[in-house]
């Protein structure tokens, strides 16, 4: 690939796959740089957005919250290269609760 960086994520940690979204789908929007990894069940009020292996942690706590989303983040520049209609559609600018995780050393 010669228009941007290429990674192998590999990780020696037992992690959660999340099995509820086709590998497809997570493919395409790792891509984008950003996507719902898990869709509300009731009204949206709150986000939860997190990066590599965090992501089992997010999906842990939006299960017991009817009203949260979870967003995958794996990388916020390419996320940005998006169209606003697609930016807006993963983090509405009307839902202004969101919690980040990040692992830090």
């Amino acid at each position: 690939r010669s228009d941007g960086p290429t990674a192998l994520i590999l990780s020696r940690q037992n992690l959660n796959q999340n099995t509820a979204m086709p590998a497809a789908e997570r493919r395409a929007g790792t891509m984008k740089g950003g996507y719902i990894a898990k869709k509300e069940t009731g009204d949206l009020d709150l986000i939860i957005i997190a990066t590599g292996s965090e992501v089992q942690h997010a999906l842990e706590a939006a299960a017991e919250l009817p009203g949260a989303r979870v967003v995958s983040m794996p990388c916020v520049e390419a996320y940005e290269r998006q169209s606003d209609d697609y930016k807006e559609s993963v983090l509405p600018s009307s839902v202004t609760k969101r919690i980040a995780i990040e692992a830090a050393v």
